[in-house]
C-alpha cells in the first residue's frame, strides 16, 4: 500500500510541474521517513554515498565534450563534410542528419547535446531546401536519441556503476545495435523525401569534398582517441571522458580557433546546467531504492514474475511495455535509476544477459514520446517551433526505432557480438 501511495505521491508531484528529480526525492524521503526506520540523517548520508563513486566522473566528463564541440566549430565542420558526400542523394539532408547524428553521439554520449548541435544547423537547412519543417524536426529527435546507444554512452556509464557490469563491455555492446537503428532511420528518411518529392542539393565536386573531410579530421578523431584508449587499455572509461574534454579543447582553441572566454562560458552554462540534472536524479533515485529494499519489492516482484510462469518471452513483453508508459512521462537516466534496481533480481533469475537487456531501445524511445521526450523539447527550442510539430514528425521514425527493438531483443548476438571480445 506504501509503494502505491510513494507512486501516487511522485505523479503528483509532477503533474504539479515539480522536476523530476525532486518529485522522487521527496516523493521517496516522505514515505521513508513515515513508514521505515530510516531517519532524515541516514537518508541525508545514503544520497551523498550515491554520488561517491569515480566512474560517474565519466558523465561531466562526456557532457562537457560534447558542448565543446557543439560551439567550438568541430560540429558544423562534420556536418559540412558530410553535406559534400551525401548531400545530392535522395532525401540527402535528412540522411546527412541521421550520420551526423551517429557521429555526434559517437563524441557526446548525450541525446540532448546531440539533437540541439546537429538540429542547430541542419533544421534551417532542411527548411531552406524546401523540406516541411515537421519532418526536419523529426529527424533530427529521433536520430539524436543515438547519443544513448552509440559509445560513448552516458546512460551506459549509469547502468554500469548500478549494476556493476563492466561500462567498457556496455560500450561495445552498443556499437552494432546502434547502426542498426541508425540505418532504419536513415531508411525512413530516404523514403519518406522520395514520397514527398524533396529536392537534393547540389553535387559537390571532389575537390569540396576532400576540403571539408580535411577540415573535419580532428574532430572525426575524437571518437577514435576515446575509444581506442579504453578498448588499448590505456584509459578507463572515466580517464576517457577527461581525456576527450582536453582533446576538444584542443582541437577547438588551436586547430579551429573558435573558442574564446565568451563561448566558454556558453560552454560552460550547458554542461553544467545537463550535468547537474543527472545529478540531481542519481540521489533522488538512491532514495527510492531505499525504500524497494527495505520493503524487499524486487524479491516480491520476482516470486511473482516466478509464479506467473511468464518466462522470458513473457518478461521481455512487460517490461518493454512499462518502459515504453514510463518514457512518456520520464527520461532515460530516470527510468535506469528507478528500474534497475528491481528487475535486476528478476534478470539474474531468468539468466537474462545483463549486457543484451541493457541494449533495450525503449531508453531511446523515452526522449522522443511526449509529454516529457526531452529531444522534442530540444527540436522545439533550436527550430522556434510548437512542440506539437515535432510530436507529429517524429512518428515514422519512432515506428523504425520500435522496429529495431524488436530486432535488438529477438537477436542477442547484435548485442553481445562486440562485447564478449571484452572481458
Amino acid at each position: 500500500m506504501t509503494l502505491i501511495a510513494l507512486f501516487g505521491l511522485f505523479v503528483v508531484l509532477l503533474l504539479l510541474g515539480v522536476p523530476i528529480a525532486i518529485a522522487l526525492a521527496l516523493a521517496s524521503i516522505a514515505v521513508l521517513a513515515t513508514t521505515t526506520d530510516f531517519t532524515l540523517y541516514l537518508i541525508a548520508q545514503r544520497m551523498f554515498s550515491s554520488l561517491a563513486s569515480s566512474a560517474l566522473v565519466a558523465i561531466p566528463g562526456f557532457v562537457l565534450a560534447g558542448a565543446i564541440m557543439a560551439h567550438g566549430g568541430i560540429s558544423p565542420r562534420i556536418i559540412a563534410a558530410l553535406r559534400a558526400w551525401v548531400g545530392h542523394l535522395p532525401g540527402g539532408l535528412s540522411l546527412v542528419t541521421v550520420v551526423s547524428c551517429s557521429l555526434f553521439a559517437a563524441m557526446s554520449g548525450s541525446s540532448p547535446a546531440t539533437a540541439a548541435a546537429v538540429g542547430g544547423t541542419l533544421i534551417p537547412a532542411m527548411v531552406a531546401n524546401g523540406y516541411d519543417r515537421r519532418y526536419a524536426m523529426g529527424v533530427v529527435a529521433a536520430s539524436g536519441t543515438l547519443g544513448i546507444l552509440i559509445p560513448p554512452s552516458i546512460t551506459f556509464v549509469l547502468i554500469g556503476v548500478t549494476s556493476g557490469e563492466s561500462i567498457g563491455r556496455l560500450f561495445m555492446a552498443g556499437v552494432i545495435p546502434g547502426l542498426i537503428i541508425g540505418v532504419l532511420l536513415a531508411l525512413v528518411a530516404i523514403v519518406m523525401a522520395k514520397i514527398k518529392g524533396y529536392r537534393s542539393e547540389a553535387r559537390a565536386t571532389w575537390r569540396e569534398r576532400w576540403t571539408t573531410s580535411a577540415q573535419a579530421i580532428p574532430g572525426v578523431l575524437l571518437p577514435v582517441v576515446v575509444l581506442g584508449s579504453i578498448y588499448g587499455g590505456i584509459t578507463t572509461p572515466t580517464e576517457a571522458a577527461v581525456l576527450a574534454v582536453f582533446y576538444a579543447l584542443a582541437v577547438a582553441i588551436f586547430v579551429y580557433r573558435e573558442m574564446n572566454w565568451a563561448t566558454m562560458r556558453i560552454v560552460m552554462r550547458e554542461a553544467v546546467g545537463l550535468t547537474s540534472m543527472i545529478f540531481l536524479i542519481i540521489p533522488a533515485a538512491m532514495t527510492f531504492a531505499m525504500y524497494l529494499t527495505s520493503e524487499q519489492v524486487p524479491q516480491h516482484i520476482a516470486e511473482w514474475v516466478g509464479s506467473q510462469g511468464l518466462g522470458i518471452a513473457g518478461f521481455w513483453m512487460v517490461v518493454m511495455a512499462m518502459f515504453f508508459v514510463m518514457g512518456t512521462f520520464l527520461d532515460a537516466v530516470a527510468i535506469v535509476l528507478i528500474t534497475l534496481p528491481i528487475l535486476l533480481p528478476i534478470i539474474r533469475a531468468l539468466d537474462i544477459n545483463l549486457v543484451h537487456f541493457a541494449m533495450v531501445v525503449n531508453m531511446e524511445i523515452a526522449m522522443i514520446t511526449p509529454p516529457v521526450g526531452l529531444n522534442l523539447f530540444v527540436v522545439s527550442g533550436v527550430s522556434n517551433a510548437p512542440l506539437g510539430d515535432a510530436v507529429r514528425g517524429v512518428i515514422p521514425f519512432l515506428l523504425a526505432m520500435i522496429v529495431g527493438l524488436i530486432l535488438i531483443v529477438l537477436f542477442p548476438s547484435l548485442s553481445l557480438l562486440l562485447a564478449d571480445r571484452i572481458r
